[in-house]
C-alpha cells in the first residue's frame, strides 16, 4: 500500500499520571496485556552440511510496554522485529530463546485471536461459508447450532457484509483483497476475542480499502477489545486512528506511547519534522540517518546521511528513549503491575483442543468437496488424464510376450509415465482444491497452537483421482 501524503502537524495531548503509559486515557475497560524484559534469540547455522556451526543471536532486546484497549500499532523498518514481537504476545513462536514476561489484566479469561497477513479465505466458498467453517472448528461442540448461526450474523452484521454474504456469482465468491481481509477477521471475531493481533492487515491494499480496514478495528476496539497489530506505511489519517505506537529498530525500542504524541517526542530528541511528510516516513527517516538533529544541521546535509551510519542512530535513539519520562513512567506501571494477583499468563506449555480429530476431519472434508464442487473443471481434467493414462499402461501391457527385454522396456515406460502423471497432478493440486492465489490447505487449516487446532487435511477430498 502506498502511503499517503499529507501535512504533519505537531501537537501536544495532556497525560493524565494515572493512566497507563504508552495509551490513551480514554479510561477504556477491557484487556490490558503487559511484556517485561522481554529478549528472544534465534539460532543461526553456518559452515557446511554434518559440521554445522550454531551462534545465538539477540533479535530483540529488553522490550517492555503495555497495551490497552484500543488501536496499537507496531511499526518500524523492514526487519526491525515487528513481525516478531507480534508473534512473541501471540504465543505464536517457540519458548526456546525466550526472557522475559507476557501478561494479561482485566480479564478472567484471556481469549485471542490472530489474523494472519495471507488470508486464509476459500474463493470458491461464499463468505458465510467461510466463517461457518471457522466456527465449526473453533467453537465447543456443546453450542447449538442455532446460537452458532447467532454468532455468525452478529459478525456478519458487524463486518457490514450482510448483503453480499450469501453471494455466489461465478467461481470466486471472494473475490477483492479488502473482501477477504474482512472474512479472515470475521473467521478470527467468530471465537469473540478479548485481544485481537494482525499482522500487516493493510498491506497489499488500496489507501480507500486500508482506511476502511483501520475503521473497522478501531470500532471492533471500541467494545472492550484490545487490537495489537503490525503495519507497515500507514498514510496520515490512518495514522491519526492509532491510539499507542511502537517503534521498533534491530530488535531495539525507538518508542513506545501514545500515537499522537511520537511527532512531540521525536521533536525534544532535536528531530524536527518536514512539511508534507507522513509520520511513518518522518520515523523511518529518522532512523536511518537521513534526518539528523537540529544541531547536527551545521555539519551536513540533512538528506545526504551516509548510510553506514545507521547503527549508530539506532542506538543513540535507543538509548535517549531508555533515559525518557515515558520510559520510566511504563516500567513503573510493569513493576506495580506485576504484583497484581490476578494476571494471567499469556503462555500455556500445554495445548488444549476445543474439538476432537474426527470432528475437525469431517468438516475439513465436507468444506474440501464444496472447494471441488465450486471449482470443477481443473479436477475433471485430470479425472480424465488419469483415465487415458490408465488405458495407455492397459494397453502397454496387454501385448506382451513372455520375454525379459520386453518386459524390461515396458516397466521403464510404466515409470515414465508415472513420473509425467505425478508432476501433473503436482501442476493442478492448486487449483483443484485452491486458487493460485491462495495459501496453501495446510495454512487454511493450521492455526498457531495457542488459538486454534491443527486439524488433518484429507488427502482423499483434495485428490479424488490418485485413488
Amino acid at each position: 500500500m502506498s502511503s499517503n501524503n499529507h501535512p504533519v502537524f505537531s501537537h501536544k495531548t495532556q497525560r493524565n499520571s494515572d493512566d497507563l503509559p504508552g495509551t490513551t486515557s480514554s479510561g477504556k475497560k477491557g484487556p490490558v496485556l503487559c511484556f517485561q524484559n522481554l529478549s528472544y534469540e534465534s539460532q543461526e547455522k553456518s559452515g557446511f552440511p554434518f559440521c554445522w556451526k550454531t551462534t545465538d543471536k539477540r533479535t530483540l532486546s529488553v522490550i517492555n510496554g503495555i497495551m490497552k484497549p484500543g488501536l496499537n500499532a507496531i511499526m518500524g523498518p523492514p526487519g526491525g522485529g515487528k513481525s516478531l514481537l507480534l508473534g512473541l504476545l501471540a504465543a505464536r513462536k517457540k519458548p526456546k530463546g525466550l526472557s522475559g514476561n507476557v501478561w494479561v489484566h482485566g480479564v478472567p479469561k484471556c481469549n485471542s485471536g490472530y489474523v494472519v497477513q495471507d488470508d486464509v479465505v476459500m474463493s470458491t466458498l461464499s463468505m458465510r461459508e467461510n466463517i461457518q467453517f471457522s466456527a465449526s472448528l473453533q467453537l465447543p461442540t456443546t453450542m447449538s447450532k442455532e446460537e452458532k448461526n447467532n454468532r455468525i450474523s452478529k459478525v456478519i452484521e458487524k463486518l457490514g457484509l450482510c448483503e453480499m454474504a450469501d453471494s455466489k456469482q461465478g467461481t470466486c465468491f471472494v473475490k477483492s483483497k479488502g473482501e477477504r481481509k474482512m472474512v479472515s477477521i470475521g473467521m478470527e471475531l467468530i471465537l469473540d476475542p478479548s485481544i485481537l493481533f494482525l499482522d500487516e492487515p493493510t498491506t497489499g491494499l488500496d489507501w480507500n480499502t486500508a482506511y476502511k480496514i483501520i475503521k473497522l478495528l478501531k470500532s471492533i476496539s471500541e467494545q472492550e477489545r484490545t487490537i495489537i497489530f503490525s503495519i507497515h506505511q500507514p498514510g496520515y489519517s490512518i495514522f491519526n486512528i492509532f491510539d499507542s505506537l511502537t517503534l521498533l529498530a534491530s530488535g531495539k525500542l525507538m518508542y513506545h506511547g501514545p500515537a499522537q504524541e511520537a511527532l512531540e517526542y521525536f521533536k525534544s530528541a532535536g528531530y524536527k519534522s518536514e512539511c508534507y511528510i507522513t509520520p511513518e516516513e518522518f520515523f523511518l527517516d529518522i532512523i536511518t540517518g537521513i534526518i539528523k538533529r537540529e544541531s547536527e544541521d551545521h555539519e551536513a546535509n540533512n538528506t545526504e546521511m551516509p548510510l553506514e551510519n545507521e547503527e549508530s542512530v539506532i542506538e543513540s535513539l535507543a538509548d535517549f528513549y531508555t533515559k525518557s519520562t515515558i520510559c520510566g513512567e511504563t516500567k513503573s506501571e510493569l513493576e506495580r503491575l506485576s504484583k497484581d494477583l490476578n494476571k494471567r499468563r499469556l503462555f500455556r506449555e500445554e495445548i488444549t483442543y476445543v474439538t476432537c480429530f474426527g470432528h475437525q476431519l469431517i468438516h475439513i472434508t465436507q468444506r474440501s468437496f464444496q472447494n471441488l464442487v465450486g471449482h470443477p473443471r481443473p479436477w475433471i481434467v485430470q479425472l480424465i488424464g488419469t483415465l487415458i493414462l490408465g488405458l495407455v499402461v492397459g494397453v502397454t501391457f496387454l501385448l506382451l510376450r513372455d520375454h525379459c527385454t520386453e518386459i524390461q522396456i515396458r516397466c521403464v515406460m510404466f515409470v515414465t509415465q508415472s513420473d509425467h502423471q505425478t508432476a501433473g497432478q503436482d501442476a493442478v493440486v492448486g487449483s483443484v482444491g485452491l486458487d493460485k492465489e491462495e495459501p496453501s490447505q495446510a495454512s487454511c487449516s493450521h492455526r498457531a497452537p495457542s488459538h486454534k487446532k491443527k486439524e488433518a487435511v484429507p488427502l482423499t477430498a483434495d485428490r479424488p483421482w490418485l485413488f
